[in-house]
């Protein structure tokens, strides 16, 4: 079974030595993410909803890279900084995820890497199988 592994260019990658995904056979399991773009810039400073829709697309891309889509989500995972709108997070998830419906945990979390990050998530993906 192959193994692929899929990176963004944050410098955080390199430095833990992780991948933004990792597809094995028909799974795909995306790190957790943030609203980072390129190296090292945070998007939607102040605003839960921005930095989850960033993320989501940062994650559907991810999956792309993987041969994987957004449909094929079956779990995703959301913590949350202290003073994140966990309301504006959820209808940004549901904004994405509303027909999939994927398995999915929110929940707050003492802090996150950085202090300017309110959101972080992870996902899971599961390939159909062609017929």
């Amino acid at each position: 079974m192959t193994r692929q592994t899929i990176t963004s260019g944050t410098i955080f990658e390199d430095i833990a030595g992780y991948s933004r995904a990792l597809r094995q056979g028909n799974l795909v399991y995306v790190s957790g993410t943030t609203a980072t773009a390129g190296a090292d810039a945070v998007v939607g400073i102040g605003d839960s909803g921005a930095q989850t829709e960033f993320i989501i697309k940062k994650i559907e891309a991810a999956l792309h890279a993987a041969g994987a889509e957004l449909k094929d989500v079956v779990r995703t995972r959301i913590y949350l900084a202290p003073g994140a709108d966990w309301e504006a997070v959820a209808r940004a998830h549901g904004k994405f995820f509303a027909d999939i419906r994927p398995a999915n945990t929110l929940l707050y979390v003492q802090a996150l890497v950085g202090e300017d990050y309110l959101v972080e998530m992870e996902a899971e993906a599961i390939i159909a199988e062609q017929p």
